[in-house]
């Protein structure tokens, strides 16, 4: 627990359960924020910040299909584990997508983030910074 707590100094408060037990819906809950905040920071480090700019290039990366595109270039690397996540995350009832959101991609961009909540929660810091370069060394295809 110590490790954990020493890779993640955000990790305040550590959830009730394993991230193997928690609710893909709740995984996805904290995974979009961690998501969200690594988008930001990376957009920030980036020149030329305009507030609008940043925002318009944000939403490529945080909508349901920015979501699913970044999942797709994902897959190749994930381990048995992660893939097991998406499969949960995919799958669970998250609700309705949003009107601007087709509903497979809402599913696989609730999967992405269920993954980055999971790994978020285990301490697995440095499997998200790798698997978020893959994404963001692929973006202009985004």
């Amino acid at each position: 627990m110590s490790e954990r707590n020493d890779t993640n100094m955000l990790l305040f408060h550590p959830p009730s359960k394993s991230p193997q037990l928690m609710n893909p819906v709740i995984l996805a809950y904290m995974g979009d924020a961690v998501f969200e905040l690594l988008v930001r920071q990376y957009l920030i480090s980036l020149p030329n910040q305009k507030s609008h700019h940043i925002h318009r290039e944000a939403t490529k990366f945080v909508s349901a299909k920015g979501q699913k595109r970044t999942l797709d270039l994902w897959q190749p690397h994930l381990t048995e584990e992660e893939a097991d996540i998406v499969r949960r995350g995919r799958n669970s009832k998250s609700g309705a997508p949003p009107k601007n959101a087709d509903l497979a991609d809402y599913r696989l961009a609730t999967a992405l983030e269920s993954l980055v909540g999971y790994l978020y929660y285990e301490g697995r810091i440095n499997r998200i910074h790798e698997l978020f370069s893959i994404a963001i060394g692929k973006k202009e295809d985004l």
